[in-house]
């Protein structure tokens, strides 16, 4: 650009700086390894919730600690609880699923995996209904693998990546990117009562790093995100530490 325009004035013309404005907000989302988007209501599998499904409502759209759809039964008393028994993570992909069986295994190992690691570290995780016991059951509903060779394309080459950028701008995800539905349920152990359902979905976010993840590398980002989540807000609950 010239200097002398530069000089004339201290500020650049909109048409330049709006764009680059725009880019600027990219780089803040783009480093985080996943995106929480909406959940559409005709996607969630009530069959695995129950009863109160219809319970369900949005949560905050910008605030990434909270899921997409949310229902807590208002007379649970959470201080009462200490222990958790987390059950096996099941696919409730439908016929219609593209995930293969093996694949569909793999993720539910992972997701199990990660949430019993996660929620030991707050609770003492046990076998056997009881008083002071929560059960934790959660399902994933849908799962797409990104393409890896594209993606990383895409986060590498300065054109792709100004693309990828411009995308994102424009509808609010990144290319290429893989994505994860789940829903949960939680239950007194011994009553069965239900005391909050969610359901949530999370996509690629913008890292550089997950462009040379494996093509479930963003389901298994989403996985990490959902155990992380479900550790600190059930602790914060039953600590009496904040209110749901």
């Amino acid at each position: 650009m010239n200097e002398k325009l530069l000089n004339k004035s201290p500020f650049l013309p909109a048409w330049i700086t709006l764009p680059l404005l725009g880019l600027a907000a990219v780089s803040l989302v783009g480093c985080s390894a996943t995106q929480k988007v909406a959940v559409k209501q005709g996607d969630v599998n009530c069959g695995f919730l129950g009863a109160e499904c219809g319970k369900l409502t949005p949560m905050g759209k910008d605030d990434d600690k909270t899921a997409g759809l949310r229902y807590v039964n208002p007379s649970a008393q959470w201080t009462q609880y200490n222990k958790l028994i987390i059950d096996p993570v099941t696919f409730w992909g439908g016929d219609s699923t593209k995930v293969s069986a093996s694949d569909q295994q793999s993720l539910v190992n992972y997701f199990s995996q990660q949430l019993n690691e996660q929620l030991a570290k707050k609770f003492q995780i046990v076998t056997q209904p009881g008083p002071g016991v929560l059960k934790l059951s959660v399902a994933l509903t849908d799962a797409d693998a990104a393409t890896p060779g594209l993606r990383s394309v895409s986060m590498i080459v300065p054109q792709a990546h100004m693309i990828s950028n411009l995308k994102y701008l424009a509808t609010g995800t990144f290319p290429f990117v893989g994505a994860a539905q789940a829903e949960a349920k939680i239950t007194d152990a011994v009553s069965g009562q239900v005391l909050a359902l969610v359901v949530d979905r999370r996509i690629g976010g913008g890292s550089f790093a997950a462009g040379f993840q494996w093509q479930w590398g963003d389901a298994e980002n989403a996985i990490n995100k959902w155990s992380e989540m479900a550790a600190e807000r059930l602790s914060s609950w039953t600590s009496g530490q904040a209110k749901p």
